[in-house]
């Protein structure tokens, strides 16, 4: 037997064939900064110097996690690759900047066009809600290193920022307001304790609709991470803001003092009952036993992006931010202190 690429696995032919399906997908992303097609070694991007004048280049890298095991459950792959445009542009949007561009990494052990394209259109899809451009990525076939039908992502993002308009919370002053921004679930974190408890201790069928949550657990469960760029970017062009913190892994209680120097003698004051926390997350605390300390340090709660604005410009950036489609609520204060969420 004559050994190829192929008897050993890695299908060249079908991955190149997915780079054709994918093409008209990418280009529908396009933005007048693209310089190149897909396909090529590198991509180009210019930059607009007249909008910016010290343009500083903002970026980011990430992945889906263990929630890519619920999509694999459900055999659905075309919501993932918003979660992983979601995690990267989330993250460089809270420096204010406008991401640019995003690149992703899809690795499996035997190539499906269809499953590769159903996530890839995810992505397509994640970085229209971003108002940025997929220019590129890289499919990685590798036999005997992933479980069958099984995959992983990564993404990166770069964004742009002109140096003035830096949001980096060293503006954050006590007295300022916290503004919670409505998340759409679970988004994409926790997932291990997720599973553990609904699939592994609980054995619940992840196909099967649950009336308290109007739909199956795994529906749910794959409801895609939210996307705030387009509103965070309309709402700066008008309005100051601080300070803006991604509630992900290790939630509220992690994220925000990722907000302040080193210095700064300040604690953010949280009013656990002023938002809405979804009936996913009630599950998991009743199921799981699981104590609120855990909860907010390892979920959302709801909250998916918090922005911190001064007093006097609260009621006027809630207003504006509901015209543009986000659910808001002032959620807490800064005050004096060590650093600290401290909840009431």
């Amino acid at each position: 037997m004559k050994l190829t690429y192929k008897k050993s696995g890695v299908d060249i032919d079908r991955g190149n064939n997915l780079v054709e399906i994918i093409k008209p997908l990418a280009k529908a992303t396009f933005k007048p900064h693209v310089m190149s097609d897909i396909g090529s070694f590198g991509a180009f991007c210019k930059i607009d110097t007249k909008r910016y004048k010290v343009p500083v280049l903002v970026s980011g890298t990430d992945g889906v996690g263990t929630k890519l095991k619920i999509a694999f459950m459900m055999n659905k792959h075309n919501t993932v690759g918003i979660d992983l445009v979601a995690m990267c542009v989330n993250d460089i949007l809270t420096s204010g900047a406008q991401p640019l561009f995003f690149l992703d990494y899809f690795a499996t052990g035997k190539l499906s066009t269809k499953q590769a394209t159903d996530v890839i259109t995810g992505i397509a899809e994640g970085c229209k809600m971003a108002d940025c451009s997929l220019i590129g990525g890289e499919t990685a076939e590798m036999p005997g290193f992933y479980d069958k039908g099984e995959y992983d992502l990564s993404g990166f993002s770069v964004g742009v920022v002109d140096k003035k308009d830096i949001i980096d919370g060293s503006k954050i002053k006590k007295g300022d307001v916290l503004i919670g921004l409505s998340s759409s679930g679970i988004h994409s974190n926790g997932y291990s304790l997720v599973r553990k408890l609904f699939f592994d201790m609980k054995k619940y069928d992840p196909k099967k609709k649950i009336a308290e949550l109007g739909c199956s657990l795994g529906e749910e469960l794959l409801r895609p991470t939210k996307i705030y760029v387009k509103s965070i970017m309309k709402l700066l062009k008008t309005h100051k803001v601080n300070g803006i913190a991604h509630i992900t892994g290790g939630g509220l209680t992690e994220n925000l003092p990722r907000l302040l120097s080193k210095s700064a003698a300040l604690n953010f004051t949280i009013n656990r009952n002023s938002w809405p926390v979804h009936q996913i997350f009630t599950m998991i605390q009743e199921l799981g036993n699981v104590p609120e300390e855990e909860m907010y340090k390892t979920f959302n709660m709801g909250i998916g992006m918090v922005l911190v604005v001064k007093e006097a410009d609260a009621s006027k950036i809630i207003s504006k931010l509901k015209r543009l489609g986000e659910k808001a609520h002032i959620i807490g204060q800064i005050t004096p202190g060590k650093k600290l969420v401290v909840y009431k």
